[in-house]
């Protein structure tokens, strides 16, 4: 509506500087002689042609000459007029005869202002026409501004908005305004938000509920599992029948593999939830010699002394890491596992070297990537997450890891953070 009113005020202002100028044009150079005057001039010169310059010319704003047969100047009513027919026809004059008892007894020539009102009117003209002209720009630039604030800032802002839905950034209003032409398509988008950051959130609520539950019941599995594992390992030792030792030896080992399985499957659920919560403390470097320790199977790891220093780790969580390392050593390389350590500041250096095959070398970058499982796994259990948790681990706990091939082996190195 504003726009409008703004539209037909520009047409009302162009219109009327249009009826302005033709009336100008109209007025200001017309040609046509004052009939009235004239003849009241010519009346008074004839009746007075002995005196003329005493001859009543009260009221007569008409300038004029009078001539005598000769070209001679009888009377003027200004100075600076021209005095000769030849003049006077070229600026426009008005050239009488005079006549005084029916003999013709010289000339009248009165002055037309055509000039004077011709470059008055060109004055008049150019004033109005500026007028118009900056009255016409002042409405379009108020037009201008009209139409940014009322289409181009909303659209803007649309723009903006359909951005940030497209990047998933559901959490950033659009503001209503009714009084422009998108105020119903702005409210219509933002419900439209509202009802997508809904349905995200309720979609997020569903998968952490399933996820939680995987979770669990992954964690409630290992209690019976490890049960399993437990009794099938005192009873191994109480029986001297081989072939009941070989089944239970059977259901050790399902056991072991469905305790595997369970595991992979609940880091890889508490990965995903972020719950896998790493509480980094001040330990002496000696725990890790107990970490070594729990996981050392059948006595395959030799190590050197670590050396005394305090680190900056989560015990628990660094045991998880060794446990991923080593049974990873265990399960590819089957050979012994060798540890070295020093210290460079501000790390203490752990290197983890086992004596197999390692793996192919455009494998390495890949090794740490989630789900990614070499081309020495073929035939072996596992979920490709063991280096990418315990990477997350390390780095949570301010340190890092890293795996190079040797010419005779396999090395995993740890970095821990220095107190």
């Amino acid at each position: 509506m504003k726009s409008k009113c703004v539209y037909l005020t520009m047409v009302a202002v162009f219109m009327a500087g249009l009826l302005v100028f033709v009336r100008m044009m109209a007025t200001e150079v017309d040609t046509d002689v004052d009939i009235v005057m004239v003849n009241k001039v010519l009346k008074t010169v004839e009746n007075h042609w002995e005196h003329v310059d005493q001859g009543d010319y009260g009221g007569i704003t008409q300038r004029f000459v009078v001539l005598d047969q000769k070209g001679a100047v009888r009377y003027e009513t200004s100075d600076g007029l021209f005095t000769n027919v030849y003049d006077a026809i070229k600026n426009r004059g008005i050239i009488l005869d005079v006549k005084a008892e029916g003999k013709f007894v010289g000339k009248l020539i009165l002055f037309d202002d055509y000039e004077q009102r011709v470059q008055r009117g060109k004055k008049h003209l150019v004033v109005v026409l500026l007028t118009t002209f900056a009255v016409l720009a002042l409405l379009c630039t108020l037009y201008i501004i009209m139409l940014n604030r009322l289409v181009i800032r909303p659209f803007k802002k649309l723009q903006s908005f359909a951005l940030n839905v497209a990047r998933g950034n559901l959490d950033v209003p659009l503001s209503m305004d009714r009084s422009n032409l998108f105020g119903a398509f702005t409210e219509s988008f933002d419900i439209m938000r509202e009802q997508l950051a809904t349905a995200r959130q309720r979609e997020y609520e569903a998968n952490r509920s399933k996820k939680e539950l995987v979770a669990s019941l992954s964690h409630d599995v290992k209690t019976p599992v490890a049960s399993i594992k437990a009794v099938s390992e005192l009873m191994l030792l109480r029986l001297d029948d081989e072939k009941l030792i070989r089944q239970l030896h059977m259901i050790h080992s399902k056991a072991e593999q469905i305790n595997g399985l369970v595991t992979d499957m609940f880091h890889a659920t508490l990965e995903e939830l972020k719950e896998l919560k790493v509480n980094v403390t001040e330990e002496y470097s000696s725990v890790l010699d107990t970490i070594i320790a729990n996981v050392n199977f059948d006595d395959k790891i030799t190590f050197d002394a670590i050396p005394k220093c305090l680190i900056l780790v989560d015990a628990t969580r660094l045991q998880q890491v060794f446990d991923n390392i080593l049974g990873n050593s265990y399960k590819y390389a089957g050979t012994n596992v060798h540890i070295s350590s020093c210290i460079t500041p501000p790390y203490l250096h752990i290197e983890i070297m086992d004596f197999g095959k390692g793996i192919e070398e455009d494998e390495l970058p890949l090794l740490f990537n989630k789900f990614y499982r070499g081309h020495n796994a073929s035939g072996q259990t596992g979920a490709g997450l063991g280096l990418y948790i315990s990477q997350y681990l390390m780095q949570s706990m301010g340190g890092d890891i890293s795996c190079h091939n040797r010419d005779n082996g396999f090395t995993v190195k740890l970095q821990m953070k220095l107190v």
